[in-house]
């Protein structure tokens, strides 16, 4: 027997958003491909992380992370989510929401087991379902507002369907689920008796009033909801790598040792950071952030509009998706490629998450970045219809 990869690692290949953030690099242009949320991170997180390493929070915490930051989240989450979980038996600090994700589908799936994703989808679910051997399912949803079919969400069900994955709001397409739509998928989740995995790192950028539900506060959801999330966005702090999963303490029992397995802990100091900073910032960091990120997105959708890359308003997130089937080129690669030469603005191809031919027409575009550097990619994407880069 010769010597070579497992079968595994055959199927995981680099994500699309990191082959473009290298490609931007080789030019030196601007990266709207890859989400880093290059803005500040609040200067309250940042001193409370300093002192963290002088005051002696150097060495392992528990592999659910330090009581301080889970009581934080705990009071976090019953001040915005309307969730009660218990911070000594419910919630497990990791290494981001990718960590927790990957903690909860070992301990909750088998192999061969089906989990529900909605397309457009982050890569990086339908990788960490590959690398547990478990199967995605994709039910599409259709713009501008990216709804589904309840048929065929129902239809996408089997016998071998453990759960449902919900990213609200979502990346690529900047969905925010909406009540009467996760009310849906709860009463096929009780009915199916399934899980549900929730990607809610984006909680904090919803636009235009809308609202953030979390599915788990939904009747019958918190005994099956696999909360989900991350301080990496909401504190400008994407290096960090802390993110949290809430659910119920019978599935937590599990995650704890496997998030010590995988992980051992989250960096420490960096834990006080976000555990201080939660309780320090009140209400009017998340609305400014709101505003921020708001004239962000109508910033760069107004620039797509422009350049002939018709933007898919997001309802959240920070991320739009764009029409760029005008370019030259037949895949979103190429398209992305050209567009990359042409005015050193780094996009992701569409096909990044999608399955079929419908992602060759799309680009994804991020606006979380300092008003200097989004103020220069939009000045750059303008060129594109200006310079006749369009065919």
């Amino acid at each position: 027997m010769s010597l070579s990869l497992s079968r595994r690692a055959a199927l995981i290949q680099q994500s699309e958003i990191r082959n473009m953030s290298l490609e931007c690099a080789r030019v030196g242009g601007i990266n709207l491909a890859q989400g880093i949320c290059d803005t500040e991170v609040p200067e309250v997180v940042r001193r409370a992380a300093q002192a963290g390493v002088d005051e002696g929070f150097n060495i392992y915490s528990r592999y659910d992370g330090l009581a301080e930051l889970r009581q934080a989240l705990a009071r976090k989450m019953g001040r915005h989510n309307h969730l009660e979980y218990d911070p000594e038996s419910e919630i497990v600090v990791t290494i981001g929401a990718t960590g927790a994700f990957y903690v909860s589908a070992v301990a909750l799936l088998n192999p061969t087991d089906e989990v529900i994703l909605f397309e457009p989808c982050y890569g990086y679910h339908v990788s960490t379902l590959l690398a547990v051997d478990a199967v995605p399912v994709f039910v599409s949803t259709a713009p501008p507002e990216w709804r589904f079919a309840p048929e065929d969400l129902e239809r996408a069900i089997t016998p071998r369907t453990r759960g449902i994955m919900i990213n609200t709001p979502a990346n690529p397409s900047g969905k925010v689920f909406r009540r009467d739509e996760l009310a849906l998928i709860a009463d096929l989740a009780r009915r199916h008796d399934l899980f549900v995995f929730t990607d809610e790192v984006y909680e904090h950028f919803v636009f235009d009033g809308r609202e953030h539900v979390s599915p788990a506060t939904l009747p019958g959801m918190r005994e099956r909801a696999i909360t989900i999330s991350s301080l990496s966005k909401t504190l400008a702090a994407t290096g960090w790598r802390l993110g949290w999963v809430a659910a119920d303490r019978r599935w937590v029992r599990a995650f704890g040792p496997l998030n010590d397995l995988f992980y051992v802990c989250a960096p420490a100091p960096l834990q006080i950071g976000a555990a201080r900073g939660l309780e320090a910032l009140g209400p009017e960091y998340y609305a400014g952030m709101i505003r921020e990120y708001q004239a962000k997105r109508d910033q760069l959708c107004a620039a797509l509009d422009r350049a002939g890359l018709p933007p898919y308003r997001p309802e959240g997130a920070y991320y739009v998706l764009a029409d760029v089937s005008r370019l030259p080129g037949e895949t979103g690669k190429e398209r992305a490629m050209y567009l990359l030469r042409k005015t050193g603005v780094a996009s992701v191809p569409g096909e990044a998450f999608f399955r079929g031919p419908e992602g060759h027409a799309l680009a994804r575009f991020c606006f979380g970045k300092t008003e200097a550097d989004l103020d220069e990619a939009c000045r750059r994407l303008v060129r594109v219809a200006r310079d006749q880069l369009i065919t």
